[in-house]
């Protein structure tokens, strides 16, 4: 069987583009080991051409190309298409729902989840409402015509495959589901960077005391860390000397929250900003329960590197999460206040409980490998390519 092309947009890759980042960034490092017939072309952008570092025994079957065109502005739609166009490409992936309307080759599109169509609040950006409007307008055009157009679409959980079914009226056969994997993050490529430290001093770094609640990841409304803030307020009344600790990189989301944590009166409340990957292993490993209120996810990634971390995991129970994060977490309704913080109560103070839940999730994430997401990805390509089935 003669090698084809294979392109994927791996602009996201890296801790740059954040959780998309992740599944840009193992999907690549996978997928040209485990596929060793097909030539790949790999798309990187100014700020990420260097994380990706070429295997020696990848090298002449893989290429990287820079491509210099931001996320989502018109430039993606309108002179991106030319850098496929030139690579003469048999197939690309574009792992994003930002695909451009002008495509040279089939086309293999991961959807992670619909948030802007669930989801379309103005809170959630920083445009005007009538800019927001156009925005979303566009999004959905773009999204839609993905879906169309694409040979096969990839998603990351059942609950976002019946979605894209309800949403875009897509045949159920043209989508498939492979779940992500939970990232080793001593291996992460930023943490290479980070001086060997141990947990204590960790903690030191980022003033955070020995009690304390962790959530990470970023501050968009759906993540619904202002019903975080008002539990915890309530939690406090318990549990006087217990903190919150919100990693994520500071952006204007994130300073809305703060603000917010200011309106309520908050003390306790700890925003480190974005810690790499090798510093959050550690904050894992001490929080004493990860916490996740977030009302929609497609997958979620974040409660699985806690309990592959010995950390036991209080979640929102919509969207993905039941199915992501089966019998391996405690559940609240994320709209109900009460609940949240009743269930946070249980899992400060039943150590039986932290323990069950540690081990259940030891367990849970054996289910969620990086390597089999891109064995399965591999194999959608093959299928277009050559006809062949998936597994």
């Amino acid at each position: 069987m003669a090698g084809k092309r294979i392109g994927i947009d791996a602009r996201f890759y890296g801790p740059l583009g954040k959780g998309l980042g992740r599944y840009v960034q193992e999907l690549v490092d996978n997928a040209i080991n485990i596929d060793t017939d097909n030539e790949y072309i790999i798309f990187l952008s100014r700020d990420n051409f260097d994380e990706l570092i070429i295997p020696p025994e990848a090298i002449g079957r893989v290429k990287k190309v820079m491509a210099p065109i931001r996320w989502y502005g018109w430039k993606e739609q309108v002179v991106l298409p030319f850098y496929f166009w030139r690579a003469k490409l048999d197939l690309l992936h574009v792992p994003h729902f930002n695909v451009s309307f002008f495509l040279p080759c089939p086309l293999v599109v991961t959807v992670h989840d619909l948030i802007l169509t669930k989801f379309p609040t103005q809170r959630a950006s920083t445009l005007s409402p009538i800019l927001y409007r156009l925005k979303n307008l566009a999004y959905r055009q773009i999204i839609a015509s993905a879906l169309r157009r694409a040979r096969q679409v990839i998603t990351v959980s059942n609950f976002t495959k019946q979605d894209i079914i309800e949403q875009f009226k897509i045949a159920p056969e043209k989508i498939v589901v492979t779940y992500e994997g939970v990232a080793n993050l001593a291996r992460g490529h930023d943490s290479l960077f980070v001086q060997k430290i141990d947990a204590g001093t960790a903690l030191q770094k980022y003033h955070i005391p020995a009690n304390f609640l962790l959530y990470i990841g970023n501050a968009y409304p759906h993540k619904n860390l202002e019903g975080l803030l008002r539990a915890f307020k309530k939690l406090q009344e318990d549990y006087p000397q217990l903190s919150l600790v919100l990693v994520g990189k500071p952006d204007y989301f994130y300073e809305r929250v703060q603000a917010y944590a200011q309106e309520l009166g908050l003390s306790g409340v700890i925003f480190p900003g974005y810690v790499p990957d090798q510093e959050l292993e550690l904050l894992y490993e001490k929080a004493r329960a990860y916490i996740f209120p977030s009302f929609y996810e497609g997958f979620g990634l974040p409660p699985l590197e806690a309990m592959a971390k010995n950390c036991p995991v209080l979640s929102s129970d919509q969207s993905s999460l039941p199915e992501i994060l089966g019998e391996a977490a405690l559940y609240f309704d994320p709209r109900n206040i009460a609940d949240m913080v009743k269930q946070a109560k249980l899992i400060l103070s039943d150590e039986k409980l932290r323990q069950d839940l540690i081990a259940r999730g030891r367990e849970r994430v054996k289910l969620y490998s990086w390597w089999n997401c891109a064995y399965q990805t591999v194999q959608v390509y093959q299928k277009i390519l050559y006809g062949q089935k998936t597994s």
